[in-house]
Protein backbone atom coordinates (compact mmCIF):
# COMPACT_ATOMS: atom_id res chain seq x y z
CA UNK A 1 0.00 0.00 0.00
CA UNK A 2 1.38 3.39 -0.99
CA UNK A 3 1.12 6.07 1.64
CA UNK A 4 1.03 9.67 0.40
CA UNK A 5 1.73 12.39 2.94
CA UNK A 6 0.69 15.97 2.24
CA UNK A 7 3.56 18.37 2.89
CA UNK A 8 3.43 20.52 6.02
CA UNK A 9 5.15 23.84 5.41
CA UNK A 10 6.35 24.19 8.97
CA UNK A 11 7.02 20.56 9.69
CA UNK A 12 10.55 20.25 8.33
CA UNK A 13 12.80 18.80 10.96
CA UNK A 14 16.61 18.80 11.13
CA UNK A 15 17.91 15.85 9.17
CA UNK A 16 21.07 13.94 8.49
CA UNK A 17 22.14 15.02 4.97
CA UNK A 18 23.99 11.73 4.51
CA UNK A 19 20.83 9.66 5.06
CA UNK A 20 19.31 8.18 1.91
CA UNK A 21 16.28 6.26 0.76
CA UNK A 22 16.50 3.71 -2.05
CA UNK A 23 14.13 4.36 -4.95
CA UNK A 24 13.69 1.58 -7.49
CA UNK A 25 12.65 2.71 -10.96
CA UNK A 26 10.59 0.12 -12.79
CA UNK A 27 10.49 -1.51 -15.28
CA UNK A 28 14.26 -1.10 -15.75
CA UNK A 29 15.00 -2.00 -12.11
CA UNK A 30 17.54 0.77 -11.58
CA UNK A 31 18.01 1.89 -7.98
CA UNK A 32 18.94 5.46 -7.03
CA UNK A 33 19.78 6.82 -3.61
CA UNK A 34 17.68 9.84 -2.67
CA UNK A 35 19.06 12.08 0.04
CA UNK A 36 16.92 13.17 2.95
CA UNK A 37 14.57 15.95 1.80
CA UNK A 38 15.71 15.55 -1.84
CA UNK A 39 13.13 14.99 -4.57
CA UNK A 40 13.10 11.78 -6.56
CA UNK A 41 13.61 13.75 -9.77
CA UNK A 42 16.51 15.70 -8.30
CA UNK A 43 18.24 12.49 -7.25
CA UNK A 44 17.63 10.90 -10.65
CA UNK A 45 19.12 13.86 -12.51
CA UNK A 46 22.05 13.94 -10.10
CA UNK A 47 22.65 10.28 -10.93
CA UNK A 48 22.55 10.97 -14.67
CA UNK A 49 19.16 9.31 -15.13
CA UNK A 50 16.94 11.14 -17.62
CA UNK A 51 13.33 11.02 -16.43
CA UNK A 52 10.57 13.03 -18.13
CA UNK A 53 10.54 16.52 -16.63
CA UNK A 54 10.33 20.18 -17.44
CA UNK A 55 9.40 22.79 -14.84
CA UNK A 56 10.67 21.15 -11.64
CA UNK A 57 8.05 23.27 -9.86
CA UNK A 58 5.00 21.01 -9.71
CA UNK A 59 3.09 22.82 -12.44
CA UNK A 60 3.49 21.09 -15.80
CA UNK A 61 2.80 17.48 -14.84
CA UNK A 62 5.51 16.14 -17.16
CA UNK A 63 7.19 14.18 -14.37
CA UNK A 64 4.01 12.42 -13.20
CA UNK A 65 4.69 8.80 -12.26
CA UNK A 66 2.97 6.08 -10.28
CA UNK A 67 4.25 5.21 -6.82
CA UNK A 68 3.96 1.43 -6.60
CA UNK A 69 5.25 0.95 -3.06
CA UNK A 70 6.67 2.99 -0.20
CA UNK A 71 5.92 6.24 1.61
CA UNK A 72 6.39 9.68 0.05
CA UNK A 73 5.74 13.31 0.85
CA UNK A 74 3.87 14.75 -2.15
CA UNK A 75 5.46 18.16 -1.68
CA UNK A 76 3.90 21.63 -1.46
CA UNK A 77 3.17 22.34 -5.14
CA UNK A 78 0.64 20.05 -6.80
CA UNK A 79 -0.83 22.26 -9.52
CA UNK A 80 0.15 19.73 -12.16
CA UNK A 81 -1.41 16.74 -10.41
CA UNK A 82 -5.22 16.46 -10.46
CA UNK A 83 -6.93 15.00 -7.43
CA UNK A 84 -8.02 11.85 -9.28
CA UNK A 85 -4.38 11.13 -10.18
CA UNK A 86 -3.34 11.51 -6.55
CA UNK A 87 -6.06 9.10 -5.51
CA UNK A 88 -4.69 6.55 -7.98
CA UNK A 89 -1.20 6.73 -6.48
CA UNK A 90 0.47 9.12 -8.90
CA UNK A 91 2.97 11.75 -7.81
CA UNK A 92 5.05 14.52 -9.35
CA UNK A 93 8.64 13.36 -9.08
CA UNK A 94 9.90 16.95 -9.01
CA UNK A 95 8.02 17.38 -5.71
CA UNK A 96 7.88 13.88 -4.22
CA UNK A 97 10.32 13.10 -1.41
CA UNK A 98 10.64 9.50 -0.23
CA UNK A 99 10.09 8.74 3.44
CA UNK A 100 11.08 5.08 3.03
CA UNK A 101 12.28 2.76 0.30
CA UNK A 102 10.08 3.45 -2.73
CA UNK A 103 9.26 1.74 -6.01
CA UNK A 104 8.08 3.95 -8.86
CA UNK A 105 6.97 3.25 -12.41
CA UNK A 106 8.81 5.70 -14.63
CA UNK A 107 10.02 6.12 -18.17
CA UNK A 108 13.69 6.77 -18.92
CA UNK A 109 14.32 9.08 -21.88
CA UNK A 110 17.24 7.41 -23.64
CA UNK A 111 17.79 10.26 -26.11
CA UNK A 112 18.66 12.64 -23.26
CA UNK A 113 20.74 10.31 -21.09
CA UNK A 114 23.96 10.78 -23.03
CA UNK A 115 23.80 14.58 -23.00
CA UNK A 116 25.70 16.08 -20.05
CA UNK A 117 24.26 18.96 -18.03
CA UNK A 118 27.07 21.50 -17.70
CA UNK A 119 27.72 24.86 -16.11
CA UNK A 120 29.16 27.22 -18.69
CA UNK A 121 29.93 30.87 -19.33
CA UNK A 122 28.86 32.71 -22.47
CA UNK A 123 29.18 36.26 -23.72
CA UNK A 124 26.25 38.35 -24.93
CA UNK A 125 26.61 38.67 -28.69
CA UNK A 126 23.63 40.91 -29.35
CA UNK A 127 20.29 42.04 -27.97
CA UNK A 128 17.32 42.77 -30.23
CA UNK A 129 13.75 43.76 -29.48
CA UNK A 130 11.45 41.43 -31.41
CA UNK A 131 8.39 43.12 -29.88
CA UNK A 132 8.00 45.89 -27.29
CA UNK A 133 8.12 43.28 -24.52
CA UNK A 134 10.17 40.48 -26.15
CA UNK A 135 13.96 40.51 -26.28
CA UNK A 136 16.11 38.19 -28.37
CA UNK A 137 19.37 37.38 -26.61
CA UNK A 138 22.17 35.78 -28.60
CA UNK A 139 25.05 34.31 -26.67
CA UNK A 140 28.49 33.36 -27.96
CA UNK A 141 30.21 30.35 -26.45
CA UNK A 142 33.96 30.23 -26.02
CA UNK A 143 35.86 29.26 -29.16
CA UNK A 144 36.67 25.80 -27.86
CA UNK A 145 33.23 25.04 -26.41
CA UNK A 146 29.92 23.74 -27.73
CA UNK A 147 26.69 22.84 -25.96
CA UNK A 148 25.12 19.52 -26.86
CA UNK A 149 21.34 19.73 -26.68
CA UNK A 150 18.14 18.59 -28.32
CA UNK A 151 15.94 21.24 -29.94
CA UNK A 152 13.23 22.05 -27.41
CA UNK A 153 15.42 21.85 -24.31
CA UNK A 154 16.17 24.82 -22.06
CA UNK A 155 18.97 26.28 -19.97
CA UNK A 156 19.03 27.95 -16.56
CA UNK A 157 20.55 31.42 -16.52
CA UNK A 158 22.30 31.82 -13.16
CA UNK A 159 21.98 35.36 -11.83
CA UNK A 160 23.33 34.38 -8.41
CA UNK A 161 23.26 31.19 -6.30
CA UNK A 162 19.68 31.91 -5.22
CA UNK A 163 18.17 33.21 -8.48
CA UNK A 164 17.86 31.32 -11.75
CA UNK A 165 15.82 31.99 -14.87
CA UNK A 166 14.95 29.11 -17.17
CA UNK A 167 14.77 29.93 -20.87
CA UNK A 168 14.14 27.65 -23.82
CA UNK A 169 16.76 27.56 -26.54
CA UNK A 170 15.38 29.14 -29.72
CA UNK A 171 18.40 28.14 -31.81
CA UNK A 172 18.96 24.70 -33.29
CA UNK A 173 21.92 22.45 -32.41
CA UNK A 174 23.59 22.92 -35.81
CA UNK A 175 24.22 26.57 -34.86
CA UNK A 176 26.85 25.23 -32.50
CA UNK A 177 28.85 28.36 -31.67
CA UNK A 178 26.00 30.52 -30.38
CA UNK A 179 22.69 30.25 -28.53
CA UNK A 180 19.46 32.19 -29.00
CA UNK A 181 16.92 32.94 -26.27
CA UNK A 182 13.58 34.78 -26.33
CA UNK A 183 12.61 36.64 -23.17
CA UNK A 184 9.30 38.32 -22.38
CA UNK A 185 9.49 41.19 -19.92
CA UNK A 186 7.36 40.13 -16.95
CA UNK A 187 8.99 42.68 -14.67
CA UNK A 188 10.93 40.14 -12.61
CA UNK A 189 14.58 40.56 -11.55
CA UNK A 190 16.09 38.87 -14.60
CA UNK A 191 13.87 40.39 -17.28
CA UNK A 192 14.29 43.84 -15.71
CA UNK A 193 18.05 43.36 -15.78
CA UNK A 194 18.01 42.29 -19.43
CA UNK A 195 15.73 45.10 -20.61
CA UNK A 196 17.49 47.88 -18.67
CA UNK A 197 21.08 46.89 -17.93
CA UNK A 198 22.35 43.98 -20.05
CA UNK A 199 24.72 44.96 -22.85
CA UNK A 200 26.66 43.24 -25.59
CA UNK A 201 29.84 41.52 -24.30
CA UNK A 202 28.38 40.96 -20.83
CA UNK A 203 29.21 37.55 -19.40
CA UNK A 204 26.35 35.16 -18.60
CA UNK A 205 26.59 31.99 -16.53
CA UNK A 206 24.20 29.17 -17.28
CA UNK A 207 23.54 25.49 -16.69
CA UNK A 208 22.05 23.08 -19.18
CA UNK A 209 20.63 21.64 -21.23
CA UNK A 210 17.55 20.52 -19.31
CA UNK A 211 14.09 19.15 -19.95
CA UNK A 212 12.67 16.37 -22.09
CA UNK A 213 10.71 18.48 -24.57
CA UNK A 214 11.98 17.49 -28.01
CA UNK A 215 10.61 15.92 -31.18
CA UNK A 216 10.41 12.13 -31.02
CA UNK A 217 12.08 11.23 -34.30
CA UNK A 218 11.09 7.57 -34.30
CA UNK A 219 7.63 8.42 -35.62
CA UNK A 220 6.35 9.43 -39.05
CA UNK A 221 3.09 10.92 -37.71
CA UNK A 222 2.18 14.47 -38.72
CA UNK A 223 3.24 17.06 -36.14
CA UNK A 224 1.03 19.78 -34.71
CA UNK A 225 2.93 22.54 -32.90
CA UNK A 226 0.90 24.68 -30.50
CA UNK A 227 2.62 27.77 -29.14
CA UNK A 228 1.52 30.81 -27.17
CA UNK A 229 3.68 33.90 -26.84
CA UNK A 230 7.35 33.09 -26.30
CA UNK A 231 6.42 29.43 -26.25
CA UNK A 232 7.37 29.81 -29.90
CA UNK A 233 11.08 29.75 -28.93
CA UNK A 234 11.61 25.99 -28.55
CA UNK A 235 9.23 25.33 -31.44
CA UNK A 236 11.44 27.52 -33.63
CA UNK A 237 14.43 25.37 -32.69
CA UNK A 238 12.49 22.19 -33.47
CA UNK A 239 11.37 23.44 -36.88
CA UNK A 240 14.81 24.73 -37.88
CA UNK A 241 16.34 21.41 -36.84
CA UNK A 242 13.72 19.52 -38.87
CA UNK A 243 14.55 21.63 -41.94
CA UNK A 244 18.28 21.07 -41.46
CA UNK A 245 17.74 17.32 -41.10
CA UNK A 246 15.47 17.11 -44.14
CA UNK A 247 12.50 15.82 -42.14
CA UNK A 248 9.50 15.19 -44.40
CA UNK A 249 6.76 14.79 -41.78
CA UNK A 250 3.83 17.17 -42.31
CA UNK A 251 4.03 20.01 -39.78
CA UNK A 252 1.39 22.54 -38.78
CA UNK A 253 2.08 25.46 -36.44
CA UNK A 254 -0.67 27.13 -34.44
CA UNK A 255 0.72 30.25 -32.75
CA UNK A 256 -1.52 32.16 -30.38
CA UNK A 257 -1.23 35.62 -28.88
CA UNK A 258 -3.43 38.27 -27.35
CA UNK A 259 -2.55 40.87 -30.01
CA UNK A 260 -0.87 40.54 -33.41
CA UNK A 261 2.37 42.02 -32.02
CA UNK A 262 2.67 38.96 -29.77
CA UNK A 263 3.43 36.91 -32.89
CA UNK A 264 6.85 38.52 -32.97
CA UNK A 265 8.39 36.23 -35.61
CA UNK A 266 5.41 36.18 -37.95
CA UNK A 267 7.54 37.07 -41.00
CA UNK A 268 9.97 34.23 -40.28
CA UNK A 269 7.15 31.70 -40.04
CA UNK A 270 5.63 32.98 -43.27
CA UNK A 271 9.00 32.43 -44.98
CA UNK A 272 8.81 28.79 -43.87
CA UNK A 273 5.33 28.58 -45.36
CA UNK A 274 6.60 30.02 -48.65
CA UNK A 275 9.35 27.38 -48.68
CA UNK A 276 6.83 24.59 -48.17
CA UNK A 277 8.13 23.70 -44.70
CA UNK A 278 4.82 23.82 -42.83
CA UNK A 279 1.28 25.11 -42.56
CA UNK A 280 0.79 28.16 -40.33
CA UNK A 281 -2.33 29.20 -38.43
CA UNK A 282 -1.92 32.37 -36.32
CA UNK A 283 -4.65 32.90 -33.73
CA UNK A 284 -5.39 36.12 -31.82
CA UNK A 285 -7.54 36.14 -28.69
CA UNK A 286 -7.93 39.86 -27.89
CA UNK A 287 -7.68 41.73 -31.19
CA UNK A 288 -8.69 45.41 -31.14
CA UNK A 289 -10.33 47.28 -34.03
CA UNK A 290 -7.09 49.17 -34.66
CA UNK A 291 -5.29 45.85 -35.22
CA UNK A 292 -7.32 45.21 -38.38
CA UNK A 293 -6.89 41.49 -37.71
CA UNK A 294 -8.38 39.33 -40.48
CA UNK A 295 -7.24 35.93 -39.23
CA UNK A 296 -8.48 33.35 -36.73
CA UNK A 297 -9.61 34.50 -33.30
CA UNK A 298 -10.22 32.87 -29.94
CA UNK A 299 -8.23 30.30 -27.99
CA UNK A 300 -5.39 28.77 -29.96
CA UNK A 301 -6.09 25.20 -28.84
CA UNK A 302 -9.72 25.52 -29.92
CA UNK A 303 -8.55 26.47 -33.41
CA UNK A 304 -6.56 23.23 -33.50
CA UNK A 305 -9.63 21.25 -32.46
CA UNK A 306 -11.73 22.86 -35.17
CA UNK A 307 -9.21 21.86 -37.84
CA UNK A 308 -8.29 18.45 -36.39
CA UNK A 309 -11.40 16.92 -34.80
CA UNK A 310 -9.68 13.52 -35.05
CA UNK A 311 -6.15 13.59 -33.58
CA UNK A 312 -5.72 9.85 -33.26
CA UNK A 313 -2.95 9.83 -35.86
CA UNK A 314 -0.85 12.89 -34.94
CA UNK A 315 1.73 14.04 -32.43
CA UNK A 316 1.31 17.33 -30.58
CA UNK A 317 4.09 19.53 -29.20
CA UNK A 318 2.74 22.40 -27.09
CA UNK A 319 4.57 25.22 -25.37
CA UNK A 320 3.48 28.41 -23.66
CA UNK A 321 1.27 29.55 -20.81
CA UNK A 322 0.19 26.76 -18.42
CA UNK A 323 -3.51 27.43 -19.06
CA UNK A 324 -2.96 26.92 -22.79
CA UNK A 325 -0.92 23.76 -22.38
CA UNK A 326 -3.23 22.26 -19.75
CA UNK A 327 -6.36 23.02 -21.78
CA UNK A 328 -4.82 21.59 -24.93
CA UNK A 329 -3.71 18.41 -23.20
CA UNK A 330 -7.06 17.81 -21.55
CA UNK A 331 -9.30 18.68 -24.49
CA UNK A 332 -7.20 17.09 -27.23
CA UNK A 333 -7.19 13.77 -25.39
CA UNK A 334 -10.81 13.82 -24.21
CA UNK A 335 -12.40 15.50 -27.22
CA UNK A 336 -10.28 14.60 -30.24
CA UNK A 337 -8.92 11.15 -29.48
CA UNK A 338 -5.28 12.17 -29.17
CA UNK A 339 -3.34 9.36 -27.46
CA UNK A 340 -2.18 10.78 -24.12
CA UNK A 341 1.38 9.64 -24.79
CA UNK A 342 1.51 11.62 -28.05
CA UNK A 343 1.15 14.98 -26.28
CA UNK A 344 4.50 16.56 -25.39
CA UNK A 345 4.61 19.89 -23.62
CA UNK A 346 6.52 22.66 -21.97
CA UNK A 347 4.53 25.28 -20.03
CA UNK A 348 6.00 28.68 -19.14
CA UNK A 349 5.54 30.35 -15.77
CA UNK A 350 5.48 34.16 -15.57
CA UNK A 351 8.66 33.99 -13.53
CA UNK A 352 10.32 32.43 -16.51
CA UNK A 353 10.71 28.87 -15.30
CA UNK A 354 9.41 26.50 -17.95
CA UNK A 355 6.71 24.55 -16.29
CA UNK A 356 9.20 23.96 -18.42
Amino acid sequence: MTKVVESQANALQPHDPSATHAVTCQPIGRVIDVRENETILGAALRAGMALPHSCRNGVCGTCKAKIVAGDIDQGPALTGLPEHDREQGFALLCQARPKSAVTVECQVIAAVEGIPVRKMVARVRELDLLAPDVMRIRLNLAANQTLRFLPGQYIDIIMNPAVRRSLSLASAPHDADWLELHLRNYGGPFSTHVFTKMRANDLVRFEGPMGTFFVREGSDKPIIFVGSGTGFAPIKAMIEHAVQQGVKRPMTLYWGGRRPADLYHDALVKSWVAAGVLTYVPVISQALPDDDWQGRTGFVHRAVMEDFPDMSGVQVYACGAPVVVDSARREFVAGCGLPADEFYADAFLPGGVPAA
